[in-house]
């Protein structure tokens, strides 16, 4: 595998996981939203990554690297939850708000996994730019 390619797929990394922190985020901001302009409570969302072939087809058969896709964000179908409070503008006729599917510690869980693989993947972009280097002062 050459420099190039070691970028490519700590970059791919690094632009997934950032999609995913501004998923986590929107999360977070909308933990208390009632009511969207679907009409409901705002439904969790969640991303989803798969491994792509990264480099020519020659590389892909000799050295099997995959880079990082985000295949798509779908939205969590766990219920919402359910509090009584019969004075909220948002009640339905029993009284009760339906609050949106997030759970705060599963998001900052979430949060922290993320900023740690995007951590990893600055770290791998600093060790193959070191190798280059390296390489370079080797011909001198």
């Amino acid at each position: 595998m050459d420099f190039f390619t070691a970028f490519n797929v700590s970059a791919s990394g690094l632009s997934a996981q950032r999609i995913r922190m501004n998923v986590i985020s929107s999360n977070l901001a909308n933990v208390n939203s009632t009511e969207t302009a679907d009409g409901g409570p705002y439904r969790r969302k969640d991303v989803i990554v798969s491994a792509t072939p990264a480099g020519s087809f020659q590389e892909i058969l000799k050295d099997k690297v995959n880079e990082v896709q985000v295949t798509e964000i779908i939205e969590d179908q766990r219920p919402f939850r359910t509090v009584y409070d019969p004075y909220h503008p948002n009640a339905d006729g029993n009284g009760y708000v339906h609050y949106p599917n997030v759970n705060v510690m599963e998001e900052m869980v979430n949060m922290l996994s993320a900023s740690r693989a995007y951590e990893a993947n600055v770290n791998a972009i600093k060790a193959t730019k070191s190798m280059a280097m390296k390489a370079l002062e080797i011909g001198k």
